[in-house]
């Protein structure tokens, strides 16, 4: 698109250039010649007194020789006698049709122009002067005048051109950052925003554009929050069939009860995953204090229902931590659900915040029966008590993404004790996180 405004921005001002420039040259030469034509006429009328009162062929010759056209051997006077003072250029038949018509000529002849200028004198003769006009001095000035106005006309059009690139290249900017964010957007990345540049047009389709993507967001926020708030409204119900199907014994429907819980059960946890997973342009970090007042708030409702005694100790003020809060309140959700699923009603639990150096650790303890195998906790499907241990699995791909770690072992309440320890700067040493990896594997 650029080389293409500026080859018709070339095209246009090289014509109007030429338009104007061919004739203006051209003009130019003949003012030249006109201007050499006007000296020679100048120059044969001042004769015209010498010829009125003598026509001695020596006094007409030193008139001539007086002459600046004289000296160069440039004129000639034709006398009424027939004789000739100087050198004469023109043929004899021209000579004769400017007595015979009275009126100046101007008559080509080899090298340049004969101006010939009939002079009356008394007793009804007339003499002929001729001014020779060589065809430089027709001529002089117009190479220069021709350079000058090529060099102008050059100008013009070197400026046009830089004018139309910078006008393109403003355009094509604008255009291209356009072109850029549209494929960014269908890419997935809902942050991406353009600066309106450019013609008016492009201003107004990159305001429509920032508009769409902010509507874009919005509607994809929402249908996250709508999915995720309904998968959390679902826990309630879940929990309390799962505590119903325990009861129901150990026959064959029980069990198969028992096993659409559990798939419905993991399910509900892909659901929650996938719609709290963080959204392109989601701010990268979260306060994990607040999010974890309001998760316990959220969860206080069942509790009360269960008559399970609770608490949230450490979340005061506000602490940073390098994960998206979707991701981190998914975490915490499926930690404390596995507590209301594999613990009796009326147990506690306790939720603590702690921090140091760097690390912050969310841990979630219970009374409940704890857990049998702690080798073994961290082991995806290997909890016991027949969960996926999408849960757990969930919580330790969240710590690791800070270079944390999750932890398994034995509550001072009696219970299990779990711990996401997430570093607030994400740059853990690979030799820590390998070894981590080996001590945590999910369960529950």
């Amino acid at each position: 698109m650029r080389r293409t405004v500026v080859l018709v921005a070339l095209a246009v001002t090289s014509m109007v250039a030429l338009a104007f420039l061919i004739p203006l040259g051209l003009m130019i030469r003949e003012m030249a010649r006109d201007q050499a034509m006007s000296d020679a006429e100048r120059q044969a009328v001042a004769l015209a007194p010498v010829l009125a009162t003598t026509d001695d062929p020596a006094l007409v010759g030193k008139a001539v020789a007086s002459t600046r056209a004289g000296q160069l051997d440039r004129i000639a006077v034709h006398l009424p006698d027939g004789g000739v003072v100087g050198t004469s250029r023109a043929g004899a038949g021209d000579v004769r049709l400017a007595l015979v018509d009275a009126r100046t000529a101007t008559v080509e002849v080899p090298g340049g122009a004969a101006f010939v200028q009939p002079i009356a004198l008394d007793g009804g003769r007339t003499a002929v002067v001729e001014v020779f006009v060589p065809e430089a001095e027709q001529a002089r000035g117009v190479l220069r005048s021709w350079l000058v106005l090529g060099g102008v006309g050059l100008l013009l059009v070197i400026g046009s051109l830089l004018v139309a690139d910078r006008l393109a290249a403003q355009m094509v900017r604008a255009t291209i950052r356009l072109a850029d964010a549209s494929s960014a957007l269908g890419a997935g990345d809902l942050g991406v925003r353009v600066d309106p540049s450019g013609p008016p047009e492009l201003v107004a389709a990159g305001q429509a554009f920032n508009t769409m993507a902010d509507r874009v967001r919005q509607l994809l926020a929402a249908e996250r929050e709508m999915a995720a708030d309904l998968s959390h409204r679902l826990r309630t119900p879940l929990t309390a069939l799962r505590l119903n199907a325990e009861a129901l014994g150990d026959d064959q429907a029980a069990e198969q009860t028992r096993l659409a819980i559990d798939r419905l059960e993991r399910e509900v946890d892909l659901v929650i995953t996938s719609a709290r997973r963080a959204g392109p342009g989601e701010d990268p970090d979260c306060d994990v204090a607040a999010l974890l007042r309001e998760r316990l708030e959220f969860w206080s409702a069942l509790a009360e229902d269960q008559q399970r005694p609770w608490s949230l100790r450490g979340a005061d003020g506000s602490v940073r931590v390098p994960v998206p809060g979707t991701e981190l309140a998914a975490s915490v959700d499926a930690v404390v659900g596995n507590v209301f699923r594999h613990t009796p009603e009326r147990t506690e639990f306790v939720v603590s915040l702690q921090r140091n150096d760097g690390v912050v650790g969310v841990i979630v303890e219970d009374a409940g029966p704890g857990v049998a195998e702690l080798s073994e906790a961290v082991q995806r499907g290997r909890s016991g008590a027949g969960s996926t241990g999408l849960g757990l699995d969930i919580a330790r791909r969240v710590a690791e993404s800070t270079g944390g770690r999750l932890a398994v072992d034995r509550s001072s309440l009696g219970g299990a004790r779990v711990c996401m320890w997430l570093w607030q700067r994400p740059a853990a040493p690979r030799s820590t996180r390998r070894r981590d990896r080996r001590r945590t594997r999910p369960a529950r």
